[in-house]
């Protein structure tokens, strides 16, 4: 079984970076990595509510796993743990048998001086997508959300 396994620091209290795991703009703005662009069709962030997410490349002559040059893949949230966990099931739509299947992807967090440590998990890859690959735009994606959340005003004084 192919996964990856990225670790992050975030100059946020936890609160601020749940909240931007369950927020469709805030998602919209960091879970993508860097050349391409995202659309949330659908985004419910409740146990057992569901989404779907488009990204699309920036650069022609990048291929998509869902048309020319978009990744479109749907889900649902497993597991909500206010300010602890967010996992979900995902799935590319894709005519591939080499992309498809389902992964679980989870996202722990843990206080730690100054911040919050944020360990994502993703589990179960399709054995045509790069675990490589997958950890570089999970880093990508990962950066983005740190510098979101760390420019969100909290309800939470620092640890």
């Amino acid at each position: 079984m192919n996964s990856t396994r990225v670790e992050w620091f975030v100059s946020a209290p936890r609160p601020n970076v749940f909240r931007a795991l369950l927020d469709a703009r805030s998602v919209r703005t960091w879970m993508v990595p860097d050349g391409m662009t995202s659309r949330v069709h659908e985004f419910d962030p409740r146990v057992g509510g569901r989404f779907r997410i488009s990204l699309t490349y920036d650069v022609p002559g990048m291929a998509g796993k869902t048309s020319a040059h978009t990744d479109t893949f749907h889900g649902r949230f497993v597991r909500l743990v206010p300010d602890a966990e967010v996992v979900q099931s995902v799935e590319f739509e894709t005519e591939n048998p080499d992309l498809c299947g389902e992964m679980t992807i989870t996202y722990s967090l843990s206080s730690e001086r100054g911040g919050t440590r944020v360990i994502a998990r993703h589990e179960n890859l399709p054995r045509g997508l790069s675990p490589d690959d997958n950890e570089l735009g999970f880093r990508m994606s990962l950066a983005k959300l740190a510098d979101l959340a760390e420019h969100t005003e909290s309800d939470t004084p620092p640890d």
